[in-house]
């Protein structure tokens, strides 16, 4: 039963990784705005509501460290697993707009996140609301003056839609990814607790690789039809909103608290060391440029943090 929900998951998180990204290339089409930007707003939102539906239900059930442990582990999830198997796909061109905006604001969100448990294991309202406050700036700030910054390569198969059909489109795609993901957490959850596993364990490994399939979706069809701005703009925008709309958002309902010192003693410096490494990784050997071997070396990093989990 439990493998028919994630087979069953993993199936509705395609079709709407598949849906979710033909009305957000429409939509960057009808309102002339470069796709990288679309990737960073609406899917990357699209994306993360698994996470924030599970985050808001684990911490207000009492599991805080489920919901820490998901966005974590979803975070290292989506630079090492998800880029890494999206690299070796393909070559991917790096916009400047990664380290001029993109990379610093995740940074920044992952280093105020680091600061806000550091103090004293909890992140309260107030730090929600800064969370929050920081992403409706840069989201504005976005939609304000990198419309016109970032140079944009239109692919041959853009297809303009109506705006009821990019509508239709970004709701059944949002809604397959996160019933998908409701399948897949259900299932993987149910396997991982017959093993006896710990809540932040589960939290790091099974939920947030569950909840980073439709990064993993939204990214794999991004390059196979060549939208790869909107591939690296994903996953760089969903780190961004895991923390700062999900945990920002799920904060302000209720208190996080860290429970298992493993969340603040390892996990969030495995993320923490994984963000920090893509910016080297955009400069060398070739600038501006990701290939395989960017990916393979991700991949490693991403099977040893696994491995030193479990």
């Amino acid at each position: 039963m439990n493998f028919l929900l994630i087979i069953g998951g993993l199936v509705l998180l395609i079709l709407g990784g598949n849906w979710l990204l033909k009305s957000a290339v429409a939509l960057s089409l009808k309102l002339e705005i470069p796709k990288i930007v679309i990737g960073m707003t609406v899917v990357s939102f699209a994306t993360s509501a698994p996470e924030l539906i599970v985050s808001i239900n684990a911490a207000l059930s009492g599991a805080s460290d489920l919901a820490l442990g998901n966005v974590i582990g979803s975070n290292i999830a989506n630079l090492g697993l998800v880029l890494g198997i999206t690299l070796l796909l393909g070559t991917m061109e790096v916009q400047k707009s990664f380290y001029k905006t993109d990379w610093p604001v995740m940074i920044i969100a992952s280093l105020l996140l680091y600061f806000f448990l550091s103090g004293d294991n909890v992140i309260v309202q107030y730090e929600g609301v800064i969370l929050l406050s920081f992403l409706i700036i840069f989201i504005v700030y976005l939609l304000r003056f990198q419309k016109t910054a970032v140079v944009d390569e239109m692919s041959e198969d853009d297809e303009p839609l109506s705006v009821f059909k990019i509508a239709l489109f970004l709701v059944i795609g949002g809604l397959g990814l996160w019933g998908g993901s409701e399948l897949l957490i259900k299932g993987a959850t149910s396997l991982a607790l017959e093993f006896g596993v710990s809540e932040r364990v589960i939290g790091v490994t099974v939920i947030s690789i569950g909840t980073s399939i439709p990064e993993l979706a939204a990214s794999i069809i991004a390059v196979l039809k060549k939208e790869k701005a909107i591939s690296l703009g994903n996953l760089i925008g969903s780190n961004m909103f895991n923390i700062l709309a999900v945990l920002g958002i799920t904060s302000i309902i209720t208190p996080v608290a860290v429970k298992d010192m493993g969340l603040l003693t390892n996990d969030i410096f495995w993320m923490l060391g994984v963000s920090f490494l893509i910016l080297p990784l955009v400069f060398f050997p070739k600038r501006m440029r990701l290939n395989w071997k960017d990916g393979v070396l991700l991949l490693v990093i991403y099977v040893s943090f696994i491995y030193m989990t479990i």
